[in-house]
């Protein structure tokens, strides 16, 4: 007869990486470094998926003195790229990739996906204040100088300044890459 341990693995979504050679392929890691990886990422999330709040649990110990769910929550969304709610290791490796030996063109893309809240190819100023906000509760009170409480807004002002070319309220992928690479 099964056991209730039985029952509860078999519950139990288990996500099994692609072939550690695709992911070579694919990504700009060598097999050996997958392999760590892999380990780590096991070892956070036995499952082989992370949802969201994992991902905020995670990602809060690298922020202790501050509140890092919000950016995490825009960041989470960044790394799941299918939009399915979870992040895999083909998910993870795939940005990681990209942010840590991408191109400076692939690195602005994706950062303009991060900013890009609604994904519908502009970064508004609302978009820009929420990550700052985000930006800002995330690095928390003992900031030095002290921060006024208007800095997020001030930032967002002048980042639209530097980059919305045609004054238009939104910056475009191209604005976002041009004015960057500058």
């Amino acid at each position: 007869a099964d056991t209730v341990e039985d029952e509860m693995e078999m519950a139990t979504v288990r996500h099994r990486p692609e072939a550690l050679e695709l992911l070579e392929a694919q990504s700009k890691f060598t097999k050996k470094e997958l392999q760590i990886l892999y380990r780590g990422f096991k070892n956070e999330c036995p499952s082989g998926v992370v949802n969201e709040d994992t991902f905020k649990e995670i990602y809060s110990q690298f922020f202790p003195q501050g509140d890092s769910t919000t950016y995490a929550h825009f960041l989470f969304n960044a790394f799941d790229t299918d939009h399915n709610g979870s992040v895999s290791f083909e998910d993870f490796v795939m940005g990681l990739s990209i942010l840590l030996r991408g191109t400076v063109q692939e690195k602005l893309n994706w950062a303009f996906n991060l900013y890009d809240i609604n994904k519908d190819g502009y970064i508004t100023k609302e978009e820009m204040l929420d990550i700052m906000k985000a930006i800002y509760d995330m690095m928390g009170k003992c900031t030095y100088p002290i921060l006024k409480e208007d800095a997020p807004r001030q930032h967002v002002e002048t980042f639209f300044q530097k980059m919305d070319k045609n004054q238009d309220g939104v910056v475009t992928i191209d604005e976002f890459i041009e004015s960057c690479q500058k």
